[in-house]
């Protein structure tokens, strides 16, 4: 064995990676932060296989990384060889809001779970408090008449949908579904967040309304009839 070898630095894998692989020293952060922000945009738990893919490191890097991110977001920020027999005086930060789990071989990032009383009363009522009645009546229009446009629901609801559909629009509720090939017009649908938020796998699970509207069972051909 060559002496010289002893007295060289040991190189971390995720390092060795980063100095071959993507110009990760140009990045703020370095590959840990690009490990954190493909794990911030994750809808479901990926693989370290799908990560290491996605960020362009080895498997054994991006293992190394996410031991180190869990141990940032649990209030460790200091490099030490035993973490959990050194002093919390003077060595870390207060644990952050959210944590990395591995769920089912998977990793994603989620909120606390001691913050889970705080999460679910923004989500459950803050948000639906934020939507007034005039977006849900538009809302509503939207998704039992589907894809149809603006004039359409201005017309049904008899005032101007312009401002509503905007809002709806961004917080992900509607999307654009192409153009009326008559009128040219922009035509909206509801989104999978929109299903997600009421729980259904379709639209097509949406309670019908017409058992409870009796006497309206042409509505939809009186609708139709009109050129807007």
């Amino acid at each position: 064995m060559n002496p010289q070898e002893d007295t060289q630095p040991q190189q971390t894998q995720w390092q060795d990676d980063a100095a071959h692989g993507p110009a990760f020293a140009d990045l703020p952060g370095g590959a840990k932060a690009a490990l954190e922000a493909v794990l911030m945009v994750l809808d479901e738990p990926a693989t370290e296989e799908e990560l290491a893919a996605g960020v362009g490191l080895t498997v054994d890097s991006v293992r190394s990384l996410l031991a180190e991110l869990q141990r940032d977001y649990n209030g460790y920020t200091v490099k030490a060889p035993e973490v959990e027999s050194a002093s919390s005086a003077g060595i870390g930060s207060s644990p952050r809001g959210f944590e990395l789990r591995n769920i089912a071989g998977g990793w994603r990032i989620y909120s606390r779970t001691e913050f889970a009383d705080i999460v679910g009363k923004y989500v459950l009522e803050g948000q639906t408090a934020r939507l007034t009645q005039a977006a849900l009546e538009t809302l509503a229009v939207i998704a039992y008449r589907q894809p149809v446009s603006r004039a359409r629901v201005s017309a049904i609801r008899g005032v101007n949908v312009d401002s509503v559909v905007r809002t709806l629009a961004q917080r992900g509720l509607i999307e654009d579904a192409g153009t009326d090939p008559e009128s040219g017009a922009i035509l909206y649908r509801t989104t999978s967040y929109f299903l997600e938020r009421m729980g259904i796998s379709s639209v097509e699970d949406l309670p019908q309304l017409s058992p409870h509207l009796p006497g309206l069972d042409g509505i939809a051909e009186f609708y139709d009839a009109g050129t807007m």
